[in-house]
């Protein structure tokens, strides 16, 4: 068995995804040991929401993007054609502000020892969330991500570009991913157009990123916002709110001041399967 978690620093945004396994299923549990280095991206913490975006004032959280998300190659149903290679994504701040990216390693050892990490995201695309899925018999490799296409901004007042995106590439020697292919790009929209519920304040996106590869294809969830509408409204009361230190009030009423698609965020799906 295995369970993976992150530890951040105090102090910057450095810390290590972290593995324990158990060999008695769950019995007893070793020592925890890092196995990779990543970077948490809070580049912006906006003093509002409380927490880390990577859009700028309002934005959605992205304070789990550095999170692994795992996959094996465990020849389900059987186990007969397992080749047990492990498969592990995440977003990444290491390039800096604007420059985040979806980064894999796999070990095929078990655990014990994992490959330098390598970027899987398409260029253009500023990572979000990540997740990998890995064929039973691992012969390809799958990566769902949600990303923003636009840089980080001080201001409400343009627009925050995202989209979806499923990719994947062949297991070749040595269990390496080659030859990514973007197997799908969904349609850009204005993350400006959601929010946390009744919060209003910040945009919401969550990390609702999924991936799942089988024999014969692979298919992945994200969430995003191309049937969303922008409000000028609440571009005006986000700003002024973050301006303030706080949420100002009276907030907009959303059915009586914005369109009526506003706050439509999706979560939407790919696969490769014909």
């Amino acid at each position: 068995m295995y369970a993976f978690f992150t530890h951040f620093s105090n102090t910057s945004n450095n810390g290590a995804q972290t593995l324990v396994t158990s060999s008695n299923g769950g019995t007893t549990w070793g020592r925890p040991v890092d196995f990779m280095q990543m970077n948490a991206s809070c580049f912006f913490f906006d003093p509002v929401a409380g927490r880390c975006n990577s859009e700028g004032p309002a934005g959605a959280r992205n304070d789990l993007m550095a999170m692994p998300s795992i996959d094996i190659a465990n020849g389900a149903p059987t186990g007969t054609d397992a080749t047990n290679e492990i498969v592990d994504a995440w977003s990444d701040g290491r390039n800096g502000p604007n420059n985040e990216v979806s980064l894999l390693s796999f070990s095929t050892d078990l655990g014990q020892t994992w490959s330098a990490p390598q970027t899987v995201s398409a260029p253009g695309d500023r990572a979000l969330f990540s997740a990998p899925a890995i064929a039973p018999d691992g012969s390809r490799v799958y990566l769902s991500y949600n990303a923003f296409t636009t840089p980080f901004s001080t201001t409400t007042a343009t627009p925050r570009l995202e989209h979806g995106v499923l990719r994947s590439a062949a297991i070749g020697a040595g269990g390496a991913p080659t030859g990514w292919t973007t197997e799908f790009t969904g349609p850009t929209g204005d993350a400006r157009g959601t929010a946390q519920g009744r919060i209003l304040y910040n945009e919401f996106l969550g990390d609702y990123v999924y991936a799942i590869g089988t024999r014969t294809y692979g298919a992945g969830v994200w969430t995003d916002v191309p049937n969303t509408a922008d409000c000028p409204a609440m571009d005006a009361w986000r700003q002024a709110s973050f301006t303030a230190g706080h949420r100002v009030f009276p907030a907009p009423w959303p059915i009586g001041d914005c369109p009526a698609n506003w706050g439509n965020s999706d979560i939407s799906s790919a696969t490769t399967a014909p």
